[in-house]
């Protein structure tokens, strides 16, 4: 963090120095792992349910730290501390004091779906003509958020920044600290219901980014979504999607044998042809914000074109793969009603028999039987041919998908079926919230032979 010396960390967090150390050490970037700190870092020692960062802070001076943000010193301890109250709000506040600094353009990206494809796509296209820093992971939280702006280095000329919440308030803080100047909202959906309680809500609790940013700041909304298509705010609304009214399209889409999808991308005063290294109809959306995010910055069509070819799918985020005896649509990372329904339209739009393999979602409130019931119905009458569940919440997809379903008593049940249940040729997708573990069925599917 450029600037950012002990003492003046001391001063934004309100904390006290002690051991010796020379205040006007410049600090790098703030660390949570031990095992991650490079020379020059500052580590800040998290008291977590199964561990606390204080009996890491010796092994995080070993690795080279510059000093270590604690609320307490631990036994024999000399080395620079910097001894708060609360090492979040000390962490929170250091990342904002240097954001204050910084002048490059920083993106906010947020929303019920698809906010890693949309960081990473606008990630690959900026960076085509600018030096990028991204969020890492998927470390977009009260704690993700502040590391990520703290790794922001001179080098850098744009950042790309994921930010998810679950409760009211928690987006003003995020904004308060990372200070977007250009936002990305993607879907407003059923996700996190149990705090915010129904889709007025999240629209809610994700839009406060707006309350903290300037009113001449672009807001770019997907424009197929109800709740962001009729947002009113004082910012400039650009409208991105499929449909004819947004601001910029995705037309002419089709499929292409390597399983990636071409399409052109219009609106503004521009027509771009772009193709998509990889299938799903989210990736529309994701390259329609790297393109729009990429015009506002004054990128040429063929450097955001370049762009989008070089986006990369993260972990099983709807990875396609040819596993030589079905074509496995793996989508396991997360999932809620409306990123389901979008992995059942981009399954239905594959050759071969469409066999959906569905579990929990998670964190939807009082309304989540109902909601499991209708993502059943909704795969049945989309035509899938077969929908296969397994967990408790998921008894309501089977029970929704009719006499297409087959309900399993837990995923070793259902991964033993699978070499009887599918067949060559077949288009599997593999979705259920990360707890669910479903990517042992991925796994599995991927080690089957005719």
């Amino acid at each position: 963090m450029r600037g950012m010396t002990i003492e003046r960390a001391a001063r934004l967090c309100g904390g006290r120095i002690a051991g010796a150390c020379e205040p006007e050490t410049e600090l790098g970037a703030i660390v949570i792992d031990s095992r991650a700190v490079r020379p020059g870092d500052l580590f800040a020692a998290y008291k977590g349910e199964r561990a606390d960062g204080h009996d890491y802070i010796a092994a995080a001076f070993g690795r080279g730290a510059a000093c270590c943000l604690a609320e307490r010193v631990p036994e024999g301890e000399t080395r620079p501390l910097l001894l708060v109250e609360s090492v979040q709000a000390a962490v929170e506040a250091i990342a904002a004091g240097y954001r204050e600094t910084l002048s490059l353009p920083v993106v906010g990206i947020t929303g019920s779906v698809g906010k890693t494809s949309a960081k990473e796509m606008i990630a690959s296209v900026l960076s085509q003509r600018l030096r990028v820093l991204k969020t890492e992971a998927n470390l977009n939280n009260h704690i993700g958020v502040p590391m990520t702006i703290s790794r922001i280095a001179p080098e850098h000329e744009a950042a790309v920044v994921e930010m998810g919440i679950s409760g009211f308030g928690e987006m003003t803080r995020l904004t308060q600290i990372a200070r977007p100047d250009i936002a990305v909202f993607t879907v407003i959906g059923h996700a996190h219901l149990e705090y915010l309680h129904d889709l007025d809500g999240v629209l809610r609790a994700k839009t406060e980014m707006l309350d903290g940013m300037a009113a001449d700041a672009p807001a770019l909304v997907n424009g197929d979504d109800e709740k962001l298509r009729g947002l009113v705010c004082r910012q400039k609304k650009l409208c991105f999607g499929l449909g004819e009214n947004n601001d910029l399209r995705a037309e002419n889409v089709r499929a292409l044998p390597d399983g990636g999808t071409a399409c052109e991308l219009a609106g503004l005063g521009r027509r771009i042809a772009v193709t998509i290294p990889a299938f799903g109809r989210h990736l529309l959306y994701a390259a329609l914000e790297g393109a729009l995010v990429g015009i506002l910055l004054g990128l040429s069509d063929e450097e955001i074109a370049a762009g989008v070819a070089a986006f990369e799918v993260v972990g099983r985020r709807g990875a396609v793969t040819d596993t030589d005896y079905v074509t496995l649509i793996d989508d396991c990372y997360n999932a809620n009603p409306d990123s389901c329904r979008s992995a059942i339209d981009s399954l239905l739009a594959l050759p071969g028999r469409h066999v959906c393999i569905l579990g929990d979602m998670l964190e939807l409130g009082p309304e989540s039987a109902r909601m499991h019931y209708e993502l059943g119905r909704y795969a049945a009458e989309r035509g899938a041919e077969l929908v296969l569940t397994t967990g408790e919440l998921s008894a309501e997809t089977a029970r929704g998908a009719g006499e297409r379903s087959i309900h399993y008593v837990n995923r070793d049940a259902l991964i033993g079926a699978l070499p009887a249940v599918l067949r060559r040729g077949d288009a599997v997708l593999v979705k259920a919230s990360h707890g669910a573990r479903f990517d042992a069925i991925s796994e599995a599917i991927k080690e089957l032979r005719g």
